[in-house]
């Protein structure tokens, strides 16, 4: 009986907790859940729209709302080189591997990440292009700022610190890019909500990158029939080939 005090008082403790962790809601919604690449596909943007739901508990709250959005694409694994010169050559020195390195990666704020928290905390909420890479397998950072930069080149990885907009206090827009080379599988999408440099609450969702018409057909049959896609693959060549000589024969 001389632990019920105590127990209860821990008790009161996690249940205000828990209800100032739901003070705030998310509800959210993509505009596509699909994006269908086809021979035309250049690229296209994703608009997330949002809504944030506030209780008696939130009202009073003075801090306005910063919005992070986050889409990771497929992962794969990546070794990244560091390369030296040697005499007139340039050889392979250290390496780092990369294990599930998602192959797109976007972070959307309504305004620079080093406004809205800091950097402990954007580590501790995997928030960003650094934060999110370095957390993983203890990383060694000149390897992992290399990786995002030939990310960045490549336009496969993007930090977009005005893509979010609010509409209202309460009802906000964010618009995620799907670059022209991004791979087709599922893309992960997570919304995080903050207010003073802290994270109130998250709410994730995804959508697909697929290939249509013409594009599928070749690489549904290059998966299915391999022996087959191969044998019309060289005779076609061969066909280009003996046409060529035609074309540009000299008499």
């Amino acid at each position: 009986m001389k632990r019920t005090g105590p127990l209860l008082a821990m008790l009161a403790v996690l249940v205000f907790c828990m209800g100032q962790a739901r003070a705030e809601n998310l509800i959210i919604s993509l505009s596509s859940s699909q994006v269908a690449i086809t021979s035309t596909y250049i690229g296209t943007d994703l608009v997330i729209f949002g809504v944030i739901g506030r209780d008696q508990a939130s009202a009073t709250r003075s801090e306005h709302y910063d919005i992070v959005v986050s889409a990771r694409g497929p992962r794969s694994h990546m070794v990244v080189r560091e390369k030296a010169p040697f005499g007139p050559f340039w050889v392979n020195q250290r390496e780092q591997k990369f294990t599930f390195v998602p192959a797109t990666m976007a972070v959307a704020s309504n305004r620079p990440l080093d406004d809205i928290t800091s950097p402990e905390m954007q580590s501790r909420y995997q928030l960003g292009l650094d934060s999110a890479m370095l957390t993983a397998d203890r990383r060694d950072e000149r390897f992992v700022k290399a990786l995002i930069r030939l990310k960045q080149h490549d336009r496969l990885y993007a930090s977009l610190p005005h893509n979010v907009e609010f509409i209202t206090p309460n009802v906000f827009k964010a618009v995620i890019p799907v670059p022209a080379r991004a791979p087709t599988g599922l893309y992960d999408v997570e919304v995080a909500l903050l207010s003073g440099s802290v994270r109130l609450t998250s709410q994730s969702t995804h959508f697909e990158v697929i290939k249509t018409g013409f594009e599928q057909d070749v690489a549904e049959a290059a998966r299915l029939h391999g022996w087959l896609y191969g044998f019309a693959a060289l005779l076609m060549a061969g066909l280009f080939g003996w046409l060529a000589t035609i074309v540009f024969r000299r008499d």
